[in-house]
């Protein structure tokens, strides 16, 4: 039996540069993983079948839930025989709220399975089985702060974006990716980030000089309400910059004192149920037993 913990992710920035002849769309953002996590259990059985345990009733337990589409690419690329797996799932990262909390319990999986077979693959192989998985699970596997472009498979490590407080809020509504990348479809004209300025400083590690340049081009895209309260609230407490990460709808803030992030989390649940409070983090998924 393995546990792994799965860390949510923000994105320090977002741009979407076109949609590919595949249907796919071409994406350029710096991701950073944070100190929130899922616990996911994987262990061999006797059944000949994958079978998914969580203890949140809104979460799949079947061959929608991503855990299940890892485990059946990480066989079909190693050619093993599945001889049967029970996956459980802790989950803690909100669902459908633009942390990647879905993709990081598909690249535990495969972290999880890559020690459980002794295949002992590089961490860049086992990202070329997660690409076949979604998105984001590449750099889940990875983690830490990368630029990830392309489909979000093409990656480079930056320097550590660390020592500050990170307060998540995520309002009580949920997102549909798919719908917000066809949102981009319709909207005709979307403003598009000054990468070459952000990547010039978070190259250099200058995160500070880089915030004022980090945005989101969902947020032209997405129309979340509750926006515009919790970026006011995270503000009012000194927040160096706030966000929304990934297609939605949860905001962060990133801040520099830990005091002061306390107590915009403790504004905050006054309004919203999921309020977190986490660093960031350097690594991806880790296995802890």
């Amino acid at each position: 039996m393995i546990k792994v913990k799965a860390p949510a992710k923000i994105n320090l920035c977002l741009d979407i540069l076109s949609t590919l002849e595949n249907g796919y769309h071409s994406v350029w953002m710096v991701m950073q993983s944070v100190g929130l996590y899922d616990t996911v259990t994987v262990e061999k059985t006797a059944s000949a079948t994958i079978e998914i345990e969580c203890d949140r009733k809104d979460v799949p337990t079947d061959e929608k839930n991503i855990a299940w589409l890892a485990a059946e690419k990480f066989f079909e690329s190693t050619g093993i025989t599945n001889p049967g797996l029970r996956i459980k799932i802790e989950k803690n990262i909100p669902s459908s709220a633009g942390l990647a909390g879905g993709s990081s319990d598909g690249a535990a999986v495969l972290v999880a399975l890559n020690k459980i077979f002794g295949t002992n693959f590089s961490e860049h192989e086992l990202c070329k089985i997660g690409a076949k998985v979604g998105a984001d699970v590449p750099f889940c596997i990875t983690g830490g702060t990368v630029l990830a472009q392309d489909i979000g498979q093409i990656m480079a490590k930056l320097p550590d974006f660390d020592g500050k407080s990170i307060v998540i809020v995520k309002p009580d509504r949920s997102v549909s990716t798919k719908e917000a990348y066809e949102s981009f479809e319709k909207k005709q004209k979307v403003r598009h980030l000054d990468t070459s300025n952000i990547l010039h400083l978070c190259a250099k590690g200058e995160y500070d000089r880089a915030m004022i340049y980090f945005e989101n081009v969902f947020e032209q895209l997405i129309e979340v309400p509750e926006r515009v309260d919790i970026k006011a609230h995270m503000r009012s407490f000194g927040c160096e910059f706030t966000l929304m990460s990934g297609s939605g709808p949860s905001v962060y803030g990133v801040f520099e004192d830990e005091n002061n992030a306390e107590k915009c989390a403790e504004k905050c649940r006054e309004k919203y149920s999921d309020v977190f409070v986490c660093k960031s983090e350097k690594t991806g998924c880790s296995i802890v037993e």
